[in-house]
């Protein structure tokens, strides 16, 4: 199994900051998180899947390029917690962000490639 809750969505105005979380947990989680990615995803209503951030098992990091220089994302392995932080956000940053995980390594942006999903965290921001 893999759990995935993220948290920590909310209604912010442009130019603020909101931290996102998603904890992990489940066997398989736990038998690939040495050798596996995760990654931040969002999706616009009536618009597709795209990948935010990515970050895999040796430390290695992808950004789309929309949010370079705005986002960060990091990992605590202890605590198996993932975490994306925006700051100067803007309004079509508004959407709902999923947390994944995929049992490779290498950070990838293609949804596609990730096998465990979390149920999402609203983000909205207003100009």
């Amino acid at each position: 199994q893999v759990q995935l809750v993220e948290s920590g969505g909310g209604s912010v105005q442009a130019g603020g900051s909101l931290r996102l979380t998603c904890v992990a947990s489940g066997d398989t989680y736990r038998d690939y998180s040495y050798r596996g990615a995760m990654g931040w995803f969002r999706q616009a209503p009536q618009k597709g899947r795209e990948g935010v951030a990515s970050i895999d098992s040796d430390g290695r990091i992808l950004y789309t390029d929309p949010v370079k220089g705005r986002f960060t994302i990091s990992q605590d392995n202890a605590k198996n917690t993932l975490y994306l932080q925006m700051n100067n956000l803007k309004p079509e940053d508004t959407g709902d962000y999923y947390c994944a995980f995929k049992k490779y390594l290498m950070p990838i942006l293609d949804p596609s490639n990730y096998n465990y999903w979390g149920q999402g965290t609203q983000v909205t921001v207003s100009s």
